[in-house]
């Protein structure tokens, strides 16, 4: 067996040392790295899959999906100290004699080498040759002289090929083409197209001889494609940074980002296909590094490739997994995310993605032991997902032992510290974010797919992000909808606020700072949850608990979850038995392998019966449920999917005594269903309800991770170990942790006032209002059942220590109004509080009484005395901008994106409102703020740090391409500020401001 050192020699003899630009691993280091020794168990482990994918009638392992390509991760234990026989379940000999086999055969099959099996086409054979390819050089000196041969025709005949195609369609790929130079973003992003055809010219660059000509013109079109996969046009103009020789703004033309830096596939927003701008980026990278040769810089400054990292972190779980807010094919599927975390952390050196690494890497082991055991691609996704998942945890395997000092992981806290905010990402992707420090939050509005979501506690396994939270399922468009994120720097908050009108009724949706959640709207509201079995991934254990006002209950488990349901009931008469569905687990409907009726001696009298079925899929057919072949299934029809109520009854072709039965699921499941009996076939009793529930009350405590609070309930709050309900009720809070006293918080007195259409809470002391109406609501008076905190507006003081507040909502709109001002003392009734912003406030003393109270806001405190009728102002010089901020450029997006130019600082430091903070121009300095939407611009002010103010221009675009020099009053969606003398020395730019 190869040592690392023999490794280092034969890369050494290959063409160069192994080695990250100043990270190199000296031979024989001792390097602590727990996800490195996390990924090679696994990578042994896995093993075991593989090796069953060995077929002996070709004497290597399987062509069908790709399956060969599992030779990488073995090629990597090979050629690294430490193989496991015991764990992988085979010797290294046998492993590395079926490896060499199988790229010998294969290298020979391929079409660039002259076989006719398999390779050229860009999608996807050039991935899995990246894979191959990287697999023979790492075992090159095992390798005949005739595959090496092979396997450098397939490097170089690939790259050959794809930078034969210029930027038009690979004619073997179909409609997978990048759309030429230009790109795409709105439906589908070209950022994976564009990615591929860069990967497929990453070998044989790699591996080119010193001085290659072609390989001078392939490095060209690989930056090209490499730079334009993160395109957006109005950032890339207005960036001169130099990657490889050429500005961002020369190298870049296409657009595949909407402009709030998120990408789009298959029509919705899925995190997934945002994160192969790294994964793409990773598998080209492990060729360059194990060629020895240095990155290419496009890999490590990729364009608004920062911006990008931070929507993923807006979106990420505790698993190291981003929720997927639209799409539920692409769920859980671990395998697939390990190596843009491991790129970004390990090679872009991104302690924030260590620490997502770090806690996706801590949940694979119980993940890959998970039934179906030894794969790292569960739940969804397509076969070939499983040699790719393992070829590319071979590859993050790779990127760690390459550094001399793995990157360290921040803490979770200080990664959720730095991820949090909120976020509208425009109403053509539908999609509003809510990260925090206690948990994830989203609304989706895109049409098909409308939905609330929360994930307490970023927890990946406890709230099931694929079905709606709280709004039932919507089948379709809301007549009226309406969105907004409030974030720190304008409003004084992170939050957001989402009010439809459905065809269910209106609905409003809140998410707070604190993790928590305001709903209301049309019921029965409720919460998918999972309960898998899975040990080691917290939470898992097969049970979820639950806590009401009568104490703590965990309910019947191990149906309606998935697997297989054993369901038992008194005996009973029967010669009908029948599945009838409440609720679906995806968006795939029902679909099950057997359904067994048991009788009283144990026997299944279900077995070859008579089926009938609500519908079928042509290719699943009823009677697949009764055979008796584990292997065959009865789905319903496709057009069938959304359908709850669909339903498969067999006829027992006599009477008999049931007692229960037995149901295998396929991944489509029932969270919810009925299993009833009858004797005629007419008429149906229930003999069992799957799956169990507990009655709780008003209030719900959820596996001691969550809460629920029903104000105005129509019932009790019920749950099952997979499904929480609440009946229709005024207001639904949602709590993330175990932290709230819920009983406490159902007691209280909530706000009252206005029309029955307008809801209030004053969960965790942020003033929630939701308009669910056509009609504004203007001026009403809000009782607030605390006088202690003050809201922006006029507050007056009442006797029960109260506060009565004036406020306004639009029609069909929300706010979430933080406290800006804290009371200490009690203010006489009559007292008026008129808080002007988030520093200023006057309190006016009724006539017949003095004021003497403590104010607060942040640090800042002093003591209000104030003579009766009088009136006296206050400014708090508290840190933070002052809030809300009619400044249109507060908050803003700032271009250049990443990378930024030699000596610039970063532009939004200009638009931050701190006045501690400032942007560094550098020479000839540009910087432009995106205004999110065209607006009437009626003056531009800059306010700079001391010294002698440098020369600026002011210019305006609509489009962010043509700027013309500002005026006041014109129309400008992107103002621009370019100091061209600017020289070091000169003073930086604290504030651009726009109104």
């Amino acid at each position: 067996m190869l040592t690392r050192r023999s490794l280092l020699a034969a890369f050494g003899a290959a063409g160069g040392a192994i080695a990250l630009p100043a990270l190199g691993l000296p031979a024989g280091a001792a390097v602590v790295d727990p996800v490195a020794d996390e990924y090679r168990r696994l990578l042994l482990v896995h093993t075991r899959w593989v090796q069953q994918q060995w077929d002996p009638a070709i004497g290597a392992y399987r062509a069908a999906d790709f399956r060969f390509a599992a030779v990488l991760g073995n090629a990597v234990l090979l050629t690294t100290d430490g193989y496991d026989a015991a764990l992988a379940g085979v010797d290294a000999a046998t492993l590395q004699a079926r490896t060499v086999a199988t790229i010998s055969r294969f290298a020979a099959s391929n079409r660039l080498a002259g076989g006719s099996e398999w390779g050229r086409q860009l999608f996807w054979d050039s991935t899995f040759e990246l894979y191959f390819v990287l697999a023979a050089r790492l075992l090159w000196t095992s390798l005949d002289a005739a595959t090496r041969a092979d396997v450098d025709a397939i490097a170089r005949g690939q790259a050959a090929y794809a930078y034969g195609l210029g930027t038009g369609n690979d004619p073997l790929s179909g409609s997978w083409t990048p759309n030429g130079s230009t790109g795409g973003y709105l439906g589908d992003t070209k950022l994976e197209e564009m990615g591929v055809y860069a990967q497929a010219l990453a070998p044989g660059l790699a591996w080119a001889p010193d001085g290659d000509a072609e390989a001078a013109r392939w490095r060209e079109r690989f930056v090209f494609w490499a730079a334009n996969a993160s395109g957006l046009p109005a950032a890339d103009r207005a960036n001169p940074a130099v990657i490889d020789g050429r500005a961002v703004s020369a190298w870049n033309v296409a657009r595949n980002l909407h402009d709030t830096f998120i990408v789009e596939n298959h029509g919705s927003a899925n995190p997934h296909y945002q994160a192969e701008l790294w994964r793409t980026a990773g598998r080209a990278a492990a060729h360059f590094l194990a060629a020895g040769r240095p990155l290419p810089q496009v890999l490590t400054g990729q364009p608004n490739g920062r911006e990008l990292w931070a929507t993923l972190q807006l979106l990420a779980s505790d698993a190291g997994e981003p929720v997927m807010p639209m799409v539920s094919d692409r769920y859980h599927l671990y395998g697939r995310d390990v190596l843009p975390l491991a790129f970004l952390a390990q090679v872009q050196g991104d302690p924030h993605a260590a620490r997502a690494e770090a806690d996706l890497a801590a949940r694979l082991m119980p993940y890959l032991q998970y039934a179906p055991e030894n794969r790292l691609t569960k739940f969804s996704g397509e076969e070939k997902y499983e040699p790719e998942a393992r070829a590319e945890l071979a590859i993050a395997y790779l990127f760690h032992r390459w550094r001399a000092t793995p990157v360290q992981p921040v803490t979770s806290a200080e990664f959720y510290a730095a991820a949090a905010g909120a976020r509208d990402f425009g109403p053509v992707v539908g999609l509003t974010a809510h990260q925090s420090a206690a948990g994830f939050a989203a609304a989706v509005t895109k049409a098909g797919q409308v939905k609330f979501l929360w994930q307490p506690g970023h927890d990946n396994w406890l709230v099931d992000t694929r079905a709606p939270a709280f709004l039932p399922v919507q089948t379709a468009a809301p007549a009226r909808q309406w969105t907004g994120a409030f974030t720190a720097a304008r409003d004084g908050v992170d939050a957001t606020a989402t009010v439809l009108q459905t065809a269910a009724g209106w609905a409003g949706y809140a998410t707070l700072p604190t993790g928590t959640v305001v709903y209301a709207g049309p019921g029965p509201s409720t919460l998918t949850l999972f309960n898998l079995t899975m040990p080691g991934v917290p939470g898992l254990d097969g049970n979820r608990s639950f806590t009401g006002p009568s104490g703590t209950v965990t309910p019947q488990t191990g149906v309606g979850d998935g697997g297989t349901d054993r369901l038992t009931f008194p005996a009973r008469s029967a010669r009908h038995v029948r599945f009838l569905g409440r609720s679906a687990a995806t968006q795939y409907g029902y679909s099950m392998y057997a359904f067994e009726a048991v009788d009283t001696a144990g026997t299944d009298r279900a077995r070859g019966r008579t089926v009938t079925v609500s519908s079928a899929d042509p290719a699943y057919p009823a009677a697949n449920a009764v055979d008796g072949n584990a292997a065959t299934r009865w789905a319903v029809a496709r057009e069938e999917r959304g359908r709850a109520d669909s339903w498969l009854a067999v006829d027992l072709g006599a009477t008999v005594q049931l007692t229960g039965v037995t149901i295998t699921w396929e991944v489509a499941y029932a969270t919810a269903y009925l299993v009833q009996t009858s004797t005629d076939g007419s008429t149906w009793t229930t003999a069992a309800a799957a799956p169990g529930t507990v009655t709780l009350g008003t209030w719900a405590g959820i596996d001691g991770r969550a809460g629920i609070v029903a104000h105005g309930g129509t019932g009790p709050v019920t749950a099952s170990p997979t499904l929480v309900t609440v009946p229709a009720a005024t207001l639904i809070e949602g709590y993330a942790g175990a932290g709230t006293d819920l009983a406490a918080a159902a007691a209280r007195r909530l706000p009252t006032g206005g029309p029955a259409t307008l809801r209030l809470s004053d969960a965790d002391g942020y003033l929630t209002l939701l308009n669910l109406s056509t009609t504004a609501v203007s001026g009403a008076v809000l009782a607030l059942p605390r006088g202690d905190r003050l809201y922006r507006g006029l507050g007056v003081a009442r006797a029960d220590g109260g506060l009565d507040l004036t406020a306004s909502v639009p029609a069909g709109a929300g706010a979430v109004l933080p406290a800006r001002f804290t009371v200490t003392g009690t203010a006489p009734a009559g007292t008026r509080f008129n808080v002007a912003d988030s520093h200023h406030l006057t309190v006016t003393a009724p006539a017949g009484a003095a004021v003497n109270v403590r104010l607060a806001a942040g640090a800042w405190s002093t003591q209000a005395q104030v003579p009766a009728g009088a009136t006296r102002s206050y400014t708090a010089t508290t840190g933070g901008p002052v809030t809300p901020s009619t400044d249109l450029a507060r908050g803003r997006t700032t271009f250049p994106t990443s990378p930024l130019p030699a000596g610039m600082g970063e532009p939004s430091r200009a638009v931050d409102g701190d006045p501690a903070t400032s942007w560094r121009p550098g020479p000839g300095g540009r910087m432009v703020v995106d205004l999110g939407t065209a607006r009437t611009v009626a003056a531009v002010s800059l306010t700079w740090t001391a010294g002698t103010r440098p020369d600026a221009r002011i210019d305006t675009s609509t489009d962010g391409s043509a700027y013309t020099p500002f005026s006041a009053g014109a129309s400008a969606r992107y103002v621009a500020v370019t100091v061209p003398a600017w020289r070091t020395g000169d003073p930086d730019l604290v504030d651009l401001a726009v109104v």
